[in-house]
């Protein structure tokens, strides 16, 4: 019923310290262009690598290029070149994550428009990998504050953007400066003939590799995106569910990680869903019971990851969420793929950090759809949705339901207690909604959700995962103890001793009233907002001691290194 690819990372020859950031950073199995251009580039060869952007092509040369390092040695040994900035800091960002058990990694973006003195500092200082703008990195050569002595490896990215942009001389000049032992990946989307001259004058016998693009579409889907902060996912996925969701019909969610899907799925359950979660590390026989009980509407909502949800069909899925943005834009069509079955028409939600609009951009590219945005739902939004259900199951049972009993009953009791028969059935209808009443009480306010680092506050709590704390567990605590709506609570993050979690800033004086002496896995919660300076170890009561010293947990100088 389900498949997958049967290649994995570990097959591709890389090292442990790398397999375990690719892990972590959530990709289960390589893209088409990272099992093709791995091998060949850890082997030694030139690369011509013909794909889309999106397709996964940074870890693509990224984890040869990291493999291939010495990192005892603080000299440059390898460049990327890339056509903007911002994919430039993207690179960047996304080979330093590659690289982060690697140990003393240091790597950094360079290019115009940011202070050249602080570049200069950098490079002054060492680093392994230079990811630049071409004309950025021809004036740190000119500068002499840039040196090729040690130079290895080379990635020419987006190779016909530099071509359009008007940097391929420069490129062929920075080629130039180069030592003629070096090994050079190119990748682009077309080869236009100025793009395959450098090719042909700077790579030695190169291997080509070509991914074809499928352009696929998914015409039955609406496609819509919100631009949400990390911080305040949670909470815009839970108005997302009350304004989107149809009755009857699941939502699948997708997240990059296995342990996210783990621990998005409890906090969902938290909140009252239905929710269950699917990835990779799950065997088959587990798998099949998730989509089992989705088909047969036991669950609402299941999160997976890209892997899990792979070659299965449940056709009541009705809504599509991408909680995390997708790796490579294929995954994307993928995903949204998993609802408008049957020639039904489905929707598909993308949550965008604002950190990550070249990304949406390049899903629209691929894909040849403009995905249009959509504001974040607001407590009349959900009121709105919330009557407009409740009409139809009222209008629902007038029709299916026999009613001549109930008729009576409040006929009876509109002459017995000389009340209107509207007031009683308002107070019926008022009965029948229990605990979820029509009107909203979710904080903060729609503004917020969409402005980045707005009225939240981080806070530290002394237990984690040793403990067996769950983000069930801290959402729990803090609803229940300091009486903070649960919908409210942001990002969790659980380490082995210690919990992170976000509160809006209205809330903290409550938490930390109301908190003390209260227990999370039966063990006493200790919680304060936590500080720039918190890492993973905790702050034993009474303070920590150095060089004989009592260092007070609150005051300005922690000491953290035990």
């Amino acid at each position: 019923m389900m498949d997958s690819r049967s290649e994995t990372f570990d097959q591709l020859g890389l090292s442990e310290p790398l397999l375990k950031a690719v892990d972590e950073v959530g990709y289960e199995v390589p893209t088409p262009i990272q099992m093709k251009t791995i091998p060949l580039l850890l082997a030694g060869n030139d690369v011509i690598g013909q794909a889309q952007t999106g397709t996964g092509k940074t870890a693509a040369f990224a984890l040869p290029v990291l493999q291939k390092l010495n990192v005892d040695r603080n000299v440059v040994q390898a460049l990327v070149l890339t056509p903007t900035r911002e994919l430039g800091i993207q690179v960047a960002e996304a080979i330093y994550n590659y690289g982060k058990h690697l140990g003393g990694l240091r790597v950094s973006p360079v290019y115009g428009g940011q202070s050249i003195q602080k570049q200069i500092s950098r490079l002054q200082r060492g680093l392994h990998i230079v990811v630049g703008t071409p004309g950025r990195i021809m004036d740190h050569l000119r500068r002499g504050t840039l040196n090729f002595d040690s130079l290895k490896m080379v990635v020419l990215d987006e190779a016909d953007e530099m071509l359009r942009m008007g940097f391929i001389e420069d490129v062929e000049w920075i080629l130039s400066q180069a030592p003629d032992e070096l090994q050079i990946a190119l990748f682009s989307a077309t080869i236009p003939k100025e793009v395959r001259r450098i090719a042909d004058r700077y790579l030695k016998n190169p291997a080509t590799i070509e991914v074809e693009h499928k352009t696929l579409t998914v015409p039955t889907t609406e496609q819509r995106y919100l631009i949400v902060p990390e911080q305040q996912k949670v909470e815009t996925l839970v108005r997302v569910l009350e304004t989107e969701a149809d009755p009857g019909e699941a939502v699948l969610i997708f997240a990059r990680t296995k342990v996210g899907t783990d621990e998005l799925a409890e906090k969902l359950q938290a909140r009252g869903y239905a929710a269950e979660s699917m990835h990779g590390d799950m065997n088959q026989a587990q798998r099949e019971n998730v989509v089992r009980r989705l088909r047969n509407g036991q669950l609402e909502l299941v999160v997976a990851t890209d892997v899990a949800a792979r070659g299965w069909d449940v056709e009541r899925i009705g809504l599509v969420v991408n909680y995390d943005i997708p790796y490579d834009t294929e995954s994307y069509v993928h995903r949204i793929g998993r609802t408008g079955r049957a020639g039904r028409a489905g929707k598909a939600l993308l949550f965008v950090t604002p950190r990550q609009k070249r990304m949406l951009r390049d899903i629209e590219r691929y894909t040849g759809q403009r995905i249009e945005s959509e504001k974040v739902p607001t407590k009349a939004d959900i009121a709105a949705r919330r009557t407009e259900l409740f009409k139809e199951r009222i209008l629902q049972t007038l029709e299916e339901e026999e009613l001549e009993l109930y008729l009576n009953l409040v006929q009876e009791l509109a002459m017995e207690s000389n009340r209107d028969m509207a007031e009683i059935a308002a107070a019926a209808a008022r009965l029948a909604r229990g605990d979820k009443p029509i009107e909203v009480t979710m904080e903060p306010v729609p503004e917020q959700v969409i402005r980045p680092d707005d009225g939240m506050v981080r806070m530290l709590i002394n237990a984690g995962r040793q403990s067996g704390v769950r983000p069930a567990d801290i959402v729990g605590a803090i609803a229940n103890e300091a009486d903070v709506p649960g919908n409210v609570i942001g990002a969790i993050d659980i380490y082995d001793r210690v919990s992170f979690v976000d509160i809006p800033a209205q809330y903290i004086r409550q938490v930390l009233e109301r908190m003390h002496g209260a227990t999370i896995r039966s063990q006493e919660a200790r919680i304060r907002v936590a500080t720039p300076r918190d890492k993973e170890v905790p702050i034993p009561k009474g303070g920590f001691k150095h060089k004989g010293k009592k260092i007070h947990p609150k005051s300005g100088k922690k000491f953290r290194k035990h």
